[in-house]
């Protein structure tokens, strides 16, 4: 085999993430390559950093991205924050809290799961009873919005908790991000992650991170060493600090960071709250559509993400027939259904670039056709119909 330029193919990304990537993304990472400590990039990450706190809506000095995707995030919250020997309460309702449970495990401490039904939203009577009962712990960790199922947890409320019981929180955002309402300083949120290629519609690649003062008091108290070189803020912040002068620490993805900046800037343009009524706008418009189709939704709907729609898929149809149709017809990528949900569920997503009524009529189009190809007895045309009802009342 004689190896070539490599040229992927066009494709509408509508599953878990990543979301498809806005041209302006791309064309920013086009752009001349300079050294990571120039004067020039140096203002610009001041630029960035000010966005992310826009989109995190917190004034936190500690607001960066991490130079890993979304894991890296989570992991740089987990060891900067958890010694051995440390109790840390873990609310698990889907395949992203048991990741922050071995996170714990991984830094030496004890997680002590509170564990919902996945596609549920986090019982928060559930989580007190646990920190009642363990009065030493230090940490409540939780999962914002669950990719797994799309079921979105009430993080104001858990932060609440967490201060009544003198815990610090973890919080994942990594899909919530830019898609639905996410108020760090208002909800009193302490350490905080996110990742670049959801909602944000960037490439991935990156982990926005915000630390409370609270935060940053407990790391600098810590009695030992964070466990990580890379990720010890002690140290990062050196380089992602203020003003002009930097130190070192490693070389950033500078033209990944070209592309976070253009992302921030579409975001702080189109308006954070827009953005969150966008994503519900034609989060809607799909729902009716699915429902037409004869799709149930996994998760409640008080409970539901409207950036990640989870459905069951009906009975007599194969997972993985569908989504290789709908990749190889209509280059359209949706996600399969993680852990126990394998082979139950799909995930599509309308994230960031990709929330808009063009993708929404394709996907609803597509797979009419292919589920009708495969024998379901939906009605024809009757999601499209149902979607444009709601896209014109919008």
């Amino acid at each position: 085999m004689t190896e070539r330029t490599f040229h992927p193919p066009q494709r509408t990304l509508m599953g878990p993430g990543p979301s498809d990537v806005s041209p302006r993304v791309l064309e920013a990472m086009c752009r001349p390559t300079i050294g990571h400590l120039d004067p020039v990039f140096v203002a610009m990450m001041d630029e960035l950093k000010g966005m992310l706190q826009y989109a995190f809506q917190t004034n936190n000095q500690m607001t960066m991205p991490v130079s890993a995707p979304g894991s890296a995030g989570m992991e740089s919250c987990f060891a900067n924050l958890v010694e051995a020997g440390d109790q840390v309460v873990v609310a698990q309702n889907g395949v992203f809290g048991g990741r922050m449970k071995e996170n714990v495990e991984r830094c030496g401490g004890t997680a002590i799961m509170v564990e919902d039904e996945w596609g549920t939203a986090i019982d928060l009577n559930k989580v007190e009873d646990a920190l009642k009962a363990n009065p030493d712990a230090k940490v409540l960790a939780f999962v914002h919005a669950e990719t797994s199922t799309g079921a979105q947890s009430d993080a104001k409320g858990l932060a609440e908790l967490a201060r009544k019981y003198n815990c610090l929180s973890i919080a994942d955002t990594v899909t919530s991000l830019g898609g639905t309402p996410l108020l760090v300083d208002e909800w009193g949120l302490d350490a905080v992650y996110s990742g670049t290629q959801k909602c944000l519609s960037c490439t991935p690649g990156l982990s926005p991170v915000t630390f409370s003062e609270r935060a940053l008091e407990h790391i600098k108290g810590r009695e030992t060493k964070v466990q990580s070189w890379f990720l010890d803020l002690n140290l990062v912040m050196g380089y992602w600090g203020e003003g002009a002068k930097r130190a070192y620490h490693h070389t950033a993805p500078i033209n990944a960071l070209y592309a976070l900046h253009e992302s921030l800037l579409i975001l702080k343009e189109e308006g954070l709250e827009n953005s969150w009524a966008r994503h519900k706008h034609y989060h809607m418009a799909l729902r009716a559509g699915l429902e037409a189709l004869g799709l149930e939704f996994v998760v409640a709907e008080a409970d539901r993400l409207p950036q990640l729609n989870a459905v069951k898929i009906p009975e007599g149809i194969a997972d993985a027939v569908v989504r290789g149709k709908l990749l190889n017809d209509y280059s359209l990528e949706i996600g399969a259904g993680l852990g126990p949900m394998a082979g139950k569920v799909w995930r599509i997503g309308l994230m960031g670039h990709a929330a808009n009524a063009k993708n929404v009529r394709l996907c609803l189009s597509a797979l009419d056709n292919v589920l009708s190809g495969l024998g379901a007895g939906h009605s024809r045309g009757a999601a499209i119909e149902a979607a444009e009802k709601v896209l014109s009342a919008g």
